[in-house]
């Protein structure tokens, strides 16, 4: 037997390996129990409306949204806070204009590049 430590998503994992010869027939091995933290399946992303997409910059969990359809901003607005290690981030409007589309809510986990807001 060889004892192996794998790495899957920045987790270790212990394991055990057994050579077999060619002539040996392999033992049939129990299914391997489904890794801690596997993430959820994401949900479908809201339709972005017409306009210039505000795009998360990190992954992370959104504290609040602080814009409904329809509002106007100005530039540098504070749009959404968006909660990545352990700080709050401030999303801002990059363009006066209004909003056509909110794609995320309160609570919501996004990864990079997920669109929060629209402006037109």
């Amino acid at each position: 037997m060889k004892n192996l430590r794998i790495t899957v998503n920045g987790t270790a994992y212990d394991v055990q390996v057994e050579e077999l010869s060619s002539t040996t027939p392999a033992p049939s091995a129990p299914p391997a129990p489904a890794a801690v933290g596997t993430p959820k399946v994401a949900k479908a992303a809201p339709v972005a409306g017409e306009g210039e997409p505000i795009k998360a910059p990190m992954p992370g969990t959104i504290v609040s949204v602080n814009v409904t359809n329809g509002q106007q901003v100005k530039e540098g607005d504070v749009i959404a806070i968006l909660e990545a290690m352990k700080m709050e981030n401030e999303i801002m409007a990059s363009k006066a204009g209004t909003i056509t589309s909110v794609c995320v809510s309160k609570g919501e986990s996004v990864v990079s590049g997920t669109v929060i807001v629209t402006i037109r």
